[in-house]
């Protein structure tokens, strides 16, 4: 009697039930032959009684298909007050690791088009972690590429080889067409495993995205079909390329731009259900031409991008209320108010407007000791998830330190330390992994071998986004990108965080000096005690540290040379051993 039109590839009925008066590809048609085909005789129906018990039982199963339809939607829509309740509420709950996941596995790693390949690679390996929160990007390159069956945006269904590779390479193993004709969707796969295991998901938006400007042999094939068709919406071109950052990003100063990112986030409030969505504003950090071309944006821009936040928190609110439950904004974004400033992101604002209610900070640069962002934050009773990403330090064995284990553990104890509410990873894939379980508890790690350094990010990848972003730098930062000089009667200093118990712990301090050629030359101070003569391994100096004067929090080294020695020397890094 109830004939349903087949639901957007990907959707059950009773996930798009919720939403029969936004969705154009959904709907329930009522076929229904007339009751009554002959006229009224004598006062009463000249009809066969098996008509009548056919007409009993067809309204019968009528009523009940109502029922069923209506057992699917909310009982009734809450108001905007109750569902801004509910959202204040949600974004308090504990989130010891945030997980962000990119996608790129439908891509690159499925070997069928499966659930079960689907999940398998990246994501039932976080069950029973401490892993609570997954966020899960769909591609979402060249802006407007995505592997969820979007109707606004295009499908990133491309299987091209890279060339001279053969089978098997480039964008061969793309499995969303094939899952898109089995009915099926990744985002919708992903939002069911979450919601079976109580895994909060999040739908990430990459806000503008540009390795379709990389060079590379895939580059011309995440360009999307809109920046070919409009080449006046991008910040420059091939020909015009700006100081920061690169060409190909869009221009949100364009009207269409920002109605389509709306509309990019609306589609997916309709359709799937997340807990939340994230508006990855470092992916990649550029959106307007007058920051590409003269590094600040106009107050004209900081509020049309304001104003594209309140148009997402409106919808939000009302989507959310429609099906009965909140969803979540996030913002991802340099850690720094006045970075974020000349960008065109007035995210002091967005926190004051209650525009955004989890904020995770850093990505290819960090710019401040994580404390800053979370006094913002908490300033305005915002969550605040510092995020921890792979090394883009360009010196190979400076990369491969800070890309242990012991490295993520301190790094993850300097988050802890700031009061931040949790640990955000980002390019980090492997799964399962002893990480997911340790990162996320604070006394655990204190109990666990780690190595520190002034930090992972270096300030190469600042420079190409910002060519005067090193003048928003206030934090420490000590690597091969930017050693110490230290020179005859010329002390160098340094400072490290280091949160160490002295009880049971073996600490070492170990300088990379490519120039010593006599191990006690340098003499090193930490917190005002000289330490005791190194040992060398080639160039490295290996100091031990007495536990008792670390100071739990900063720590102040200097390194001096006498004046009687001929040559400077160079500090090119600086790592912190703690063994148990």
């Amino acid at each position: 009697m109830f004939a349903a039109k087949p639901a957007c590839p990907g959707h059950t009925p009773d996930r798009q039930a919720r939403n029969l008066d936004k969705s154009p590809d959904f709907h329930y048609t009522f076929q229904m032959k007339p009751i009554f085909e002959t006229p009224f005789r004598g006062g009463c129906l000249d009809r066969p009684k098996s008509d009548f018990l056919s007409i009993l039982l067809m309204l019968t199963a009528m009523l009940i298909g109502l029922n069923v339809i209506a057992a699917d939607l909310p009982e009734k829509a809450l108001s905007q007050e109750a569902i801004k309740a509910l959202r204040k509420e949600a974004a308090q709950r504990p989130r010891r690791i945030i997980f962000d996941n990119d996608g790129n596995e439908v891509v690159y790693y499925m070997a069928e088009a499966t659930p079960e390949a689907l999940l398998k690679k990246r994501t039932i390996g976080v069950v029973g972690t401490q892993v609570d929160t997954i966020v899960y990007c769909t591609w979402s390159s060249g802006f407007s590429y995505f592997t969820h069956n979007t109707k606004v945006g295009v499908p990133f269904v491309t299987t091209a080889e890279e060339p001279g590779k053969g089978p098997g390479s480039g964008f061969s193993k793309n499995k969303a067409q094939a899952l898109f004709d089995k009915g099926l969707d990744p985002l919708t796969i992903v939002a069911d495993f979450c919601s079976e295991n109580d895994i909060e998901l999040f739908w990430s938006m990459r806000m503008n995205d540009v390795h379709d400007a990389w060079g590379a042999w895939y580059s011309p094939h995440l360009f999307p079909p809109i920046k070919k068709e409009h080449p006046e919406y991008l910040i420059g071109s091939k020909k015009n390329v700006p100081p920061n950052g690169t060409w190909s990003s869009v221009d949100y100063a364009v009207p269409e731009i920002r109605d389509l990112a709306f509309k990019f986030f609306e589609e997916v409030c309709q359709n799937y259900d997340v807990d939340g969505v994230e508006l990855d504003f470092f992916r990649h950090p550029v959106y307007f031409k007058s920051y590409a071309f003269d590094g600040k944006a106009s107050q004209a821009e900081l509020d049309m991008m304001t104003s594209l936040l309140r148009r997402i928190r409106a919808m939000a609110e009302e989507e959310g209320a429609k099906r009965g439950k909140p969803i979540l904004i996030t913002v991802r974004v340099p850690d720094s108010v006045e970075y974020c400033t000349a960008m065109g992101l007035d995210i002091e604002r967005w926190l004051k407007e209650d525009l955004v209610d989890l904020m995770v900070v850093s990505g290819y640069f960090r710019l401040n000791p994580w404390e800053e962002s979370v006094a913002l934050g908490h300033k305005y009773g915002v969550p605040v998830y510092p995020c921890l990403s792979e090394s883009r330090i360009r010196d190979v064995e400076a990369k491969q330190i800070r890309a242990t284990n012991n490295a993520y553990r301190g790094r993850a104890m300097d988050v802890w330390n700031s009061g931040a509410d949790g640990v955000y990873m980002f390019n980090f894939f492997a799964a399962p992994h002893p990480l997911w379980s340790e990162l996320g508890d604070l006394e655990a790690l204190q109990k666990m071998d780690k190595d520190y350094t002034t930090g992972s990010r270096g300030i190469k990848e600042l420079n190409y986004w910002n060519k005067a972003g090193q003048d928003y730098m206030n934090r420490e930062h000590l690597s091969p990108e930017n050693p110490r000089t230290v020179k005859p009667g010329e002390p160098a200093t340094a400072s490290l965080r280091l949160d160490i118990p002295a009880e049971n712990t073996t600490v070492t301090l170990k300088l990379r000096c490519p120039q010593v050629k006599a191990p006690g030359s340098l003499s090193v101070t930490l917190n005002g005690e000289v330490l005791a003569a190194p040992a060398q391994a080639k160039h490295w100096l290996a100091y031990p540290v007495k536990p008792e004067i670390i100071v739990q929090g900063m720590n102040t080294l200097v390194f001096s040379l006498e004046e009687n020695i001929e040559e400077a020397i160079t500090v090119k890094d600086m790592v912190v051993l703690v063994r148990y």
